[in-house]
């Protein structure tokens, strides 16, 4: 498979997911400044789920929010801090391509397969086949109880007691719609096919920013159960963009696998990144480090890491 740096990546086209580093390491990844890993509308990174570490170095898939026939909706990075990003496109299979995906995580328990999530509400379950250099779409299934109006730009999975749950929101918009956040068991039965459970709501307004707010552009929850939110503000394609990061509340699953989902009042924010906007949040296994993706639209997206996990 050829690799392409990111002085090329134009010609990669759109959508792409990305992989940031092969293999485990015990060495522990460094939180490190912003690096670009696309310069163009189409580069933008709407989500992403790391797959491994090596020393300083991440590996992760990404999604972006592409939906032209052609342009490209997953692909593998190699992110290594004080080097330029390696970025490899990846073939979509099994399907019509999605519009507009916003969100992916890995399936608890499995190293090659995935969740990415359109902003419609589509649920995609994907495997990595063609060693890694293409995904098959497995199953799609609509999340339950959408709401009206709902936009949804995030998605996550998370395990307890061998019990799974997923996690996702409407993103909200401004002082008059706040984010609504859902949690149900989940879980993929023999046919591939993505199942949920009864759903859990709760609402979250951002801390920051104001004004013309996205509440919720990703969410992850950590190995504590502590729930982290991104917001960001979009003032157009050219930006301003501002973001933040909080530490929304706690999501638990119970050894019958029970999902309790819990929103603070007064959520507390971790860090505010002025001049982009994040839309992807990831723990990095092992290492209390956030992985941080941005669509920066016509700017096109960056990659960076900060001790926000536990």
């Amino acid at each position: 498979m050829r690799k392409t740096v990111l002085t090329a990546i134009a010609a990669l086209g759109a959508g792409v997911a990305v992989v940031l580093s092969t293999g485990l390491s015990s060495a522990q990844p460094e939180a490190g400044s912003w690096q670009q890993v696309g310069a163009d509308v189409k580069s933008g990174i709407s989500g992403l789920a790391v797959a491994s570490r090596s020393g300083g170095a991440l590996h992760a898939l990404v999604v972006r929010d592409n939906k032209r026939p052609g342009d490209n909706r997953i692909a593998d990075v190699v992110y290594r801090p004080g080097q330029a990003a390696t970025v490899t496109p990846i073939t979509w299979q099994g399907g019509a391509e999605p519009i507009d995906l916003e969100a992916l995580d890995a399936v608890p328990g499995t190293s090659d397969e995935y969740v990415a999530l359109a902003s419609r509400g589509l649920a995609y379950h994907l495997k990595l086949i063609d060693a890694g250099e293409a995904v098959q779409v497995l199953d799609v299934a609509p999340l339950p109880e959408i709401g009206a109006g709902d936009d949804f730009e995030s998605f996550t999975l998370t395990s307890r007691h061998g019990k799974t749950a997923a996690v996702w929101a409407d993103r909200g918009a401004g002082a008059d719609r706040p984010a609504t956040l859902y949690a149900a068991p989940f879980s993929i039965n023999s046919y591939g096919e993505s199942t949920f459970g009864a759903v859990r709501k709760a609402t979250f307004r951002a801390p920051y920013p104001r004004g013309d707010v996205r509440h919720a552009s990703d969410i992850e929850v950590t190995k504590s159960g502590r729930l982290l939110v991104s917001s960001a503000s979009d003032a157009g394609d050219d930006g301003p963009f501002d973001s933040a990061v909080s530490d929304a509340g706690r999501l638990s699953v119970t050894p019958a696998g029970k999902v309790r989902l819990s929103v603070d009042r007064s959520p507390e924010l971790l860090e505010r990144f002025k001049g982009h906007k994040i839309e992807a949040v990831h723990c990095v296994p092992g290492s209390g480090l956030a992985a941080l993706g941005t669509d920066d639209e016509n700017a096109g997206g960056s990659l960076s890491t900060r001790r926000l996990c536990d």
